[in-house]
């Protein structure tokens, strides 16, 4: 197939990549017949996966539309993926024409076209680098010119610790972000759970692998415990469409359907 200009040259087009899966399940153009492939295996097994993923994008706009409000004009969006309508820095811009947004990601793919995308856009900036490896997240130069880490930030983890394998201590990755930021940032995290899920969740988890991204489903009890140091504000740790919801939910949906927990919290 023809590789088009945004996707780098050592990006292997015939394995299916996690982010593009994403973005065709948001309504992205920026994935190829393999990611459509298995998102539709996925989907077969799962219907309600393209509901669950575009509960989180709308998550994330409402806790950035919060945090603005709380007077947070700093954010570090770690495992941002590839740009789709709505992103952070559009939505807290529109609030605060101030608000400066670093979005970090390890795909090539979401790294390459987030820099094309934002080319030229004031207050933001892309960087390329692992989850797991805080201490270089923090210290990248592009990082350190854009943020003030003598003032609050907030860290947007809405999508990529259900992406880190117990072996590598997410909770102790949360842990070295909030020693990273002053007291009074906030954080904002989104982890896929198998509480209340049918048993084809569990199933369509295991295709995740394929994508040499799999998934970890982790418990409530798992993910309160990534939150220690910092303090949960109103409604806590909740099932996605239920924290701080634009408009009710309809009689008769089920919030636990979506799959995932979600949460913002405050540092001590």
């Amino acid at each position: 197939m023809s590789r088009p200009s945004w996707a780098p040259q050592d990006i292997d087009l015939d394995r299916p990549s996690g982010a593009r899966v994403y973005d065709y399940f948001l309504g992205g153009a920026h994935n190829f017949a393999v990611d459509r492939e298995l998102a539709g295996m996925i989907a077969a097994m799962t219907p309600d996966i393209g509901d669950t993923m575009r509960a989180n994008r709308a998550f994330l706009r409402r806790a950035v539309r919060r945090l603005v409000d709380d007077g947070i004009t700093q954010f570090l969006d770690i495992g941002s993926g590839i740009p789709t309508v709505g992103n952070v820095h559009e939505v807290a811009q529109q609030a605060d024409p101030s608000c400066r947004v670093v979005y970090v990601d390890v795909d090539p793919i979401a790294v390459s076209h987030s820099r094309a995308i934002l080319d030229g856009t004031p207050g933001t900036v892309v960087v390329q680098a692992d989850a797991r490896d805080v201490e270089s997240i923090v210290a990248d130069p592009g990082v350190r010119e854009l943020l003030d880490f003598d003032r609050p930030i907030a860290v947007l983890v809405l999508g990529v610790l259900h992406f880190v394998p117990d072996a590598d201590d997410p909770a102790g990755i949360v842990a070295r972000l909030r020693e990273a930021v002053p007291a009074g940032s906030r954080l904002a995290m989104v982890n896929v759970t198998h509480e209340d899920q049918p048993p084809e969740v569990i199933e369509a988890q295991k295709l995740s692998s394929r994508t040499g991204t799999p998934i970890f489903l982790r418990s409530r009890a798992e993910l309160l415990a990534q939150f220690d140091g910092w303090d949960l504000v109103e409604p806590g740790l909740v099932h996605l469409p239920l924290w701080h919801p634009d408009t009710p939910l309809a009689d008769g949906e089920r919030p636990e359907r979506f799959g995932a927990l979600a949460g913002v919290a405050v540092k001590r």
